[in-house]
């Protein structure tokens, strides 16, 4: 592996820690995107047994908004709960804009190494068939090592910048996917507890 990454030459070295920052954010991404995380299955119904009860203080409030982004979301809302339906909505809609910008946190890095990486291949190509031309300028056609080496470094690092580009394009594209799925059930669940407690009100 360290020959290849030599041969490659130093353009590799970017693209290796492009790999690293890539393999790292999915990671981070993949844990702090998991559903139960997000969207924790008890918490809808704690905060309909606490309005219930009518015990649901600002302390309360606080505790359900540090629990989890969808708990952030109905805090807002709760927080407004004796203000008109379209307060209560646009606090709800001003924190859901908040928790998307959080939950896409360093997403647009991953992007970016997608599309990075591949050029950085093909300017590892670029050097190395430069490498080859000028070998052939200096030694001819007739010694083929100065050639090889040329040829290797464009090809390792085309392989190189592609094997970084493709993962990360495509769990950047599954980690917006998650994202947008959670947020839609954050919607959900907020503008339901909007109706369901204006709705008890005008009862």
């Amino acid at each position: 592996m360290l020959e290849i990454i030599r041969a490659g030459g130093w353009v590799m070295y970017p693209i290796i820690a492009c790999s690293i920052g890539a393999m790292a954010i999915v990671l981070e991404r993949l844990w702090a995107l998991r559903r139960g995380r997000v969207i924790p299955e008890d918490l809808v119904p704690t905060v309909w047994e606490l309005i219930r009860r009518r015990q649901l203080t600002a302390a309360k409030i606080e505790e359900i908004r540090e629990g989890s982004p969808l708990g952030r979301v109905l805090a807002a809302g709760l927080a407004n709960r004796d203000h008109p339906r379209d307060v209560m909505k646009e606090a709800i809609e001003e924190s859901g804009r908040q928790v998307v910008h959080d939950l896409e946190r360093y997403l647009h890095m991953l992007s970016m190494i997608g599309a990075i990486s591949p050029l950085l291949g093909l300017y590892g190509t670029v050097l190395g068939m430069i490498r080859t031309f000028t070998a052939i300028t200096v030694s001819g056609v007739g010694d083929a090592a100065p050639l090889a080496g040329g040829i290797a470094e464009a090809l390792i690092t085309t392989a190189g910048g592609l094997s970084v580009a493709i993962p990360a394009v495509f769990f950047y594209y599954l980690l917006i996917g998650r994202v947008n799925s959670l947020v839609v059930r954050m919607e959900e669940e907020a503008l339901k507890l909007v109706e369901v407690m204006h709705g008890e009100r005008e009862k």
